[in-house]
């Protein structure tokens, strides 16, 4: 099998997610049934990669390179950027130059499945030249204008995307290098920037980002057994 590396920038702040005891702590290092959600996403991603960079903040480096010590696989943790874009592209830069395929994970979904995992690499292996996977739309949607007016969107022809997203590393380094600003909220839209296809598989609910503190106790509560997320 061809080498597979992952990136995980975690260096955003997590504004929205709230600080803990009136501090600031950047949202992947929340903790999460005692772990933070950067080490349960390291180690949800270690059975299917050679290596693992992560993109921190500058002021965590140390602290989060003593977090992934203990990881089944190498991991270099590298300063972040002041952009999601910045962070991938710095770890990129220092990703092993053997490394055919790259998974890009946000730190912020820590329960996502192997199961999601293995169909984006299965892909990949397959000729897939980029893998994201994604679910249906299950909320009714409209679409506002500037003037606040608001239209009816069609949901079924559209897909919720989650991480790992997986593509081939020269692909994604291009694409990277090439969306100096952009506004891009995922790596996938930057290659497909790059006229490269997109290929979707099949997703996860339990791959949800945490976002908000309400999507941090749902975490707590799945991962502490009191609710089986298949019923």
């Amino acid at each position: 099998m061809l080498p597979v590396a992952a990136v995980i920038p975690a260096a955003g702040v997590g504004l929205r997610l709230g600080g803990v005891g009136g501090t600031s702590v950047p949202k992947a290092l929340r903790l999460l049934g005692g772990r933070s959600l950067l080490v349960h996403s390291v180690a949800a991603l270690s059975p299917f990669v050679d290596e693992i960079v992560v993109a921190a903040p500058a002021e965590h480096v140390g602290l989060v390179g003593d977090q992934v010590a203990s990881c089944a696989v190498p991991v270099e943790v590298v300063a972040g950027g002041a952009t999601r874009q910045d962070s991938v592209l710095r770890a990129l830069e220092v990703v092993g130059s053997s490394v055919e395929f790259v998974l890009v994970h946000d730190a912020a979904r820590p329960l996502s499945p192997a199961e999601v995992t293995e169909r984006v690499v299965g892909a990949l292996h397959s000729g897939a030249p980029a893998v994201v996977p994604a679910l249906p739309v299950a909320d009714s949607l409209r679409q506002v204008d500037a003037g606040g007016h608001s239209k009816h969107v069609d949901r079924s022809t559209l897909r919720a995307v989650q991480t790992p997203q997986g593509f081939r590393k020269d692909i994604l380094v291009e694409a990277h290098r090439r969306a100096a600003d952009s506004d891009a909220t995922d790596d996938a839209t930057l290659v497909e920037r790059t006229g490269v296809p997109v290929t979707l598989v099949v997703g996860d609910h339990l791959a949800f980002k945490i976002t908000n503190p309400v999507d941090l106790l749902l975490a707590e509560i799945l991962l502490s057994g009191r609710v089986d997320p298949q019923r």
